[in-house]
């Protein structure tokens, strides 16, 4: 959570709205780094799926995948266990990282601009906290188990939702939504809502369902299946990923100030309102099947604008590639680290997040 009285209100480093593709040699040199990315992250795909306690080859992983998806070719692969493991676990598991990563990541570099803040992340409309709440109600007193097996993670959305209209309904009640109401509303709500997620732990009284609690707060990709939702992170994280892109002009404005906004007729008010209706369905979904993983939205923006610049064009996509790929290495390492436990996805966030975050604010000092 970012405090807004200790943080100055600064965009991203700024660019102007025009060309927002680039031409020339930098539109080429970012499509290389489009390409490139999408070559590790298929590499650390294979790497992911076949690491674990029962060791799968690469050849082997080709073939599972070839029974399953070719029509009409079966029996190739030659060992049972394998294809459970791959096909039915560890696929699922990756294919969950990727959209769940993919999501954060752009969802960050959206609301960086959004409220023209470099600290900004998802957990900063306290989307993430209203998701845990929810959560938290369904497992400790049963709230909702009459969705079935899809309980918790209809719980958390709904639970994400409601946080994000308490937002929205905050900052807008006391004139426009600008980006200080914003950060400020998100904060609050984000604060109350975690207290109502601590007050459900302690009222539960029970201690396997306070670790069941702790574990998702940190967050894990341990529920992915084919069953599960999964198809509906994915078709929502494209959806957002290609709509924040199309957006990328505007959000450049927005990033400089409400000024330039205005003399490109955009109006900063009515687009942040549309950017937290986008981002708060994405933000919900996502964290509503992965729980609330920490950083990925801070972390990867700042890179992939090392990378491509400023322009959101590129930066929306080159985010996505970036945290899809930070998270599939991410949970690789939390489920063979320390195997056979599984160490919660959160907390090899926070190893590379916070010293990075630490990093920005010695940057904003120096700046200053």
């Amino acid at each position: 959570m970012v405090h807004a009285g200790a943080l100055p209100v600064s965009g991203p480093r700024r660019v102007a709205p025009a060309d927002p593709l680039g031409r020339g040699h930098r539109g080429r040199r970012n499509a290389v780094w489009i390409l490139g990315l999408t070559a590790v992250l298929l590499l650390a795909v294979v790497v992911a799926v076949g690491a674990g306690p029962v060791q799968v080859r690469p050849a082997t992983i080709w073939t599972i995948l070839g029974d399953h998806l070719v029509p009409g070719r079966t029996g190739g692969a030659s060992d049972a266990t394998a294809d459970a493991i791959v096909w039915n676990v560890r696929l699922p598991r990756v294919l969950l990282g990727i959209a769940v990563g993919a999501g954060l990541a752009m969802c960050g570099a959206a609301l960086q601009a959004m409220v023209r803040n470099m600290l900004a992340d998802p957990y900063l409309l306290g989307i993430n906290s209203g998701a845990s709440s929810g959560a938290a109600a369904m497992i400790l007193f049963g709230v909702g188990l009459g969705l079935g097996e899809h309980a918790l993670s209809a719980s958390a959305f709904l639970g994400a939702l409601g946080a994000s209209f308490l937002v929205f309904f905050v900052a807008r009640s006391v004139g426009r939504v600008t980006s200080l109401r914003l950060l400020l509303a998100g904060v609050a709500v984000g604060y109350a809502l975690s207290a109502a997620t601590s007050f459900l732990i302690f009222a539960s009284g029970s201690a396997e369902g306070a670790r069941s609690v702790m574990f998702w707060l940190l967050g894990s990709l341990s529920l992915a299946t084919w069953g599960g939702p999964l198809a509906v992170v994915f078709i929502f994280v494209v959806l957002t990923g290609t709509l924040l892109s199309a957006w990328g002009r505007k959000l450049d404005a927005l990033a400089i100030g409400d000024e330039t906004a205005l003399v490109l007729g955009i109006s900063p008010a009515r687009f942040r309102t549309h950017l937290l209706i986008v981002v708060s369905l994405c933000i919900g979904v996502v964290v509503a099947t992965s729980g609330s993983i920490g950083f990925v939205g801070l972390v990867v923006p700042h890179l992939a604008r090392r990378l491509v610049g400023a322009a959101h064009a590129w930066a929306i996509p080159v985010s996505g590639l970036m945290g899809a790929l930070f998270l599939v290495v991410a949970d690789l390492v939390a489920r063979t680290l320390m195997q056979p436990q599984e160490l919660p996805i959160g907390i090899i966030t926070a190893i590379v997040g916070a010293p990075f975050l630490l990093h920005l604010i010695r940057r904003m000092h120096q700046a200053h």
